[in-house]
């Protein structure tokens, strides 16, 4: 009997919660696994925004001053590749990770030694991408998009570790889907049905049915490359009866769902973010859910508006061209009901609302240059020049970025315990904010000008836009350096945070009478 509870007693100590090294290469938790995906994406956006750097530097004055045209294509692409990748898409998966389990009243995710693997991976396979800037022929010159037979016929031999590496963060996405959806669907709290689910839930139940659908078409169009490059097959050759606008069809039936991927999420924590400092419900949750799914079914069915100058028949333009245009009804909604949700309420300007609010302003101007871009005729004069750089950045920086950015000061009292500096993140939203601008919107003119983009030298007319956009580019890869020290100063020397952060925010509590009925504005107020 002694021995017996004694073997108990050991095994209690050999098996207690893991300390050190140990905690992170083997967790389990939910918390814990969203920490290290969280990491891991800060430091692939520190990574991604110094390809970047090198990229405003060399196009800081016409002229070849830094690099070689051959490494600044390396550059744009490791660039495209990382952010994308490495920086945004991991980072939504670290919120979904820390919240939905919280949101929903689970104990963890369902799946949990697979969340493990999941994110275990990345690391590999980002390092990997990285080593092939000290390969001989040097990393990947052809794009984000990587078309063929740019990165086929003629591609540097980097390219099989680019493949190997695009099959593993595939396996992530794809794992860290099933896992999303397994969670919510099977293990919400009692009486949370499916339309008292918060948006950030919905928004990640989609994203994740979009991951699964669109992972394994970029698995598909990669393994393709590969036979091309090793074992002879010509699906992107057209000297073997292959297409090289085959490619560009695969791609974009995954790219296009891609970039839904990365801004639904970012919905749903603006969502979170908005009505708490309005002090509101927020407004029409019904028509955000089936604005959300509506998004996700026709980003399927818009891809070829990447293809309008490959020749493609008029009618498929013109079904294009108008199925991308119906995307900005429902995104429309959203804006309309977040807007909604802030007017007459008791509105604070703490960090989080402030990029939330930037996110809905500026993510607009990215919707309504897509829908320039989304004209056929017109993209003839658009494709492949800064216009086009200027309306993703758009959507993905004050988009997707900036709503990563207040998810973190949002959320970071919950995870640390400890609350930021208000001061501080103020100055890293103005710096970032103005940063931001100043980057990009020259980049409009100098497109609708005609620069065309991935060049690494300009005619001398494009001179002082560029110089505008590359102290921008500076300015805010300056200010995330802010941003790191007050996520760690936070971690380690905040001032702990209340139990509930956001209730007294700027000494504005919650017993605040709700604003008055509309009514009341009907007849204006008495005057002595």
């Amino acid at each position: 009997m002694t021995t017996t509870t004694h073997d108990h007693h050991d095994d209690h100590a050999h098996h207690g919660p893991a300390k050190g090294l140990a905690r992170w290469l083997f967790s389990t938790n939910h918390k814990d696994i969203g920490t290290l995906y969280l990491w891991f994406s800060f430091a692939m956006f520190f990574l991604g925004g110094v390809f970047a750097m090198v990229i405003r530097a060399e196009l800081f004055q016409p002229g070849l001053q830094l690099v070689e045209p051959a490494f600044f294509n390396q550059m744009t692409t490791m660039h495209g590749l990382v952010m994308v990748f490495g920086a945004v898409m991991p980072a939504f998966v670290g919120l979904a990770n820390w919240m939905i389990p919280l949101m929903i009243g689970a104990p963890d995710m369902a799946l949990p030694r697979m969340n493990n693997l999941s994110f275990w991976i990345l690391p590999f396979a980002f390092a990997m991408l990285a080593s092939t800037l000290f390969m001989e022929g040097g990393a990947p010159n052809f794009g984000w998009t990587f078309y063929a037979p740019l990165s086929t016929t003629y591609a540097p031999p980097s390219v099989t570790f680019f493949i190997f590496a695009v099959h593993i963060m595939g396996a992530s996405s794809i794992m860290g889907a099933i896992n999303v959806i397994a969670t919510i669907i099977n293990m919400r709290a009692p009486g949370m049905t499916w339309m008292k689910l918060p948006l950030f839930v919905w928004t990640w139940l989609i994203t994740a049915f979009l991951l699964i659908a669109v992972m394994p078409v970029l698995a598909g169009v990669v393994t393709m490359m590969l036979m091309d490059i090793h074992f002879g097959t010509a699906f992107f050759d057209a000297a073997g009866g292959g297409s090289p606008v085959l490619f560009q069809h695969v791609f974009w039936f995954f790219g296009h769902p891609e970039v839904y991927i990365m801004i639904l999420p970012a919905f749903g924590v603006v969502s979170a973010i908005i009505p708490a400092f309005s002090r509101k419900k927020l407004f029409g949750y019904s028509s955000m859910v089936y604005a959300t799914a509506s998004i996700a079914f026709l980003s399927f069915i818009v891809w070829a508006h990447h293809m309008f100058t490959v020749g493609i028949p008029f009618a498929g333009e013109l079904f294009f061209m108008i199925a991308t245009m119906l995307i900005a009804v429902p995104t429309g909604v959203k804006v309309f009901n977040w807007v909604t949700t802030m007017f007459r309420g008791s509105l604070t300007f703490e960090t989080p609302m402030l990029f939330s609010i930037a996110f809905v302003v500026l993510f607009t101007i990215g919707g309504f240059s897509g829908l320039m871009l989304a004209v056929a005729p017109a993209d003839f004069q658009y494709h492949d020049t800064y216009f086009v750089v200027a309306h993703f950045h758009y959507v993905l920086v004050p988009g997707a970025v900036f709503s990563i950015m207040a998810a973190a000061y949002y959320w970071l009292p919950k995870w640390s315990g400890r609350m930021y500096n208000e001061t501080l993140g103020k100055t890293h939203f103005w710096l970032s904010f103005v940063g931001v601008n100043v980057t990009f919107f020259p980049q409009h003119f100098i497109g609708l000008a005609g620069m065309p983009r991935r060049i690494p030298d300009y005619a001398v007319q494009f001179a002082d836009f560029n110089m505008v956009s590359s102290i921008g580019a500076f300015l805010f890869g300056a200010s995330q350096l802010l941003f790191l020290f007050i996520v760690i100063h936070t971690i380690v020397a905040g001032k702990k945070a209340k139990a509930k952060p956001w209730d007294g925010a700027e000494g504005l509590e919650w017993t605040v009478p709700s604003p008055a009925p509309f009514h009341t504005f009907d007849t204006p107020p008495k005057v002595d």
